[in-house]
């Protein structure tokens, strides 16, 4: 046994989101290294993820009788680009600073907050951004917003806390990313978003595999600071969505829309979800369409250099969502 299972044989963690993509990943690979995994989530806790289940919503404070953890990891979210905004209020402004008054009164030994790359984003082109590049004067959408503020809170109570911002999170499990795309393929509603200059757009992405080994890292390393997680390895978008549809036998994107028209289509989408429909999810958004036409890549420098390279290729990661979804996707 190697000096980090050591480490890791001894700890006590509490992970928020257990019933999610994330949460549930990572509470079965820090079991998996003998962790005691302590899940806090509304819902039950993903299968195999947790040692104990905490039911809760934390846009409550916490139960004043929570034990103490060595680790706390605030991986739950209202992750959705559309949402009322007393939506993301409670689910990511309260439910942090909630969390951050139990870790300030136990005492906890390390604070991690999962943030998002979308705290950058403006609605076009971004290449090579860095931890330290400034942020838009706008955010993006209302859940960018929100996660500004979570950082700003988490930074200003618990300056020794590890912010980790990963960047569209792909992998068996998902039920945020992926399922969106394959839902509108399978209406064939899914239409190719044509860039102005003809070509495709160039993304980063993250492994689930990855982001699970990167927070694994931070925890035995006990790193503090900012960083943003990829694969380090920039994709172009319409050839992985064709190579994705294609392997799970969905039909290719018939119908061609330009950026702007599909941009117009979306912000009126919008206005009626938000006038009409009570905040309802619209089939569009503007923060969507710019997801696939748009470039998104990271210098991710402090990575590597702090955690080391990702051990696992895209490939693999796609080949491992492929095969779940083949197997019938479950959580």
């Amino acid at each position: 046994m190697n000096a980090d299972q050591k480490m890791a044989k001894a700890g006590r963690v509490l992970i928020t989101g257990t019933s999610g993509f994330l949460g549930g990943a990572l509470g079965r690979h820090l079991r998996g290294l003998g962790w005691e995994v302590t899940g806090l989530s509304r819902s039950a806790a993903r299968s195999g993820s947790v040692d104990h289940q905490i039911l809760h919503d934390l846009s409550r404070p916490l139960p004043p009788d929570l034990p103490r953890h060595d680790v706390v990891i605030h991986a739950a979210a209202l992750a959705s680009p559309w949402a009322p905004p007393a939506a993301y209020q409670a689910n990511i402004l309260d439910a942090t600073a909630h969390l951050l008054r139990y870790v300030q009164d136990k005492e906890t030994s390390q604070f991690i907050f999962i943030s998002t790359t979308a705290v950058f984003y403006i609605l076009g082109d971004q290449f090579d951004l860095t931890e330290d590049s400034p942020f838009p004067t706008l955010p993006a959408n209302l859940y960018a917003a929100a996660k500004r503020e979570a950082e700003r809170l988490v930074l200003t109570q618990r300056s020794d806390a590890l912010i980790l911002r990963p960047r569209a999170i792909y992998g068996p499990g998902d039920t945020v990313l992926f399922p969106r795309i394959l839902r509108a393929a399978a209406k064939g509603m899914l239409p190719r978003i044509v860039r102005p200059d003809g070509g495709t757009a160039v993304a980063d992405m993250v492994y689930i595999g990855n982001l699970v080994h990167a927070i694994e890292r931070s925890i035995t390393l006990r790193i503090s600071g900012t960083i943003n997680i990829t694969d380090a390895s920039p994709q172009e978008t319409d050839r992985l969505l064709g190579s994705v549809l294609s392997r799970l036998g969905y039909p290719p994107p018939r119908l061609r829309i330009p950026v702007a028209a599909a941009m117009r289509a979306a912000r009126v989408a919008e206005q009626i979800s938000a006038r009409l429909l009570g905040w309802r999810e619209p089939p569009i958004t503007r923060f969507g369409v710019s997801a696939v036409a748009h470039s998104k890549t990271f210098d991710v420098t402090r990575m590597l250099s702090l955690l080391g390279p990702p051990p696992f290729t895209p490939e693999q990661g796609f080949d491992a969502f492929i095969d779940w979804q083949k197997a019938g996707a479950v959580p």
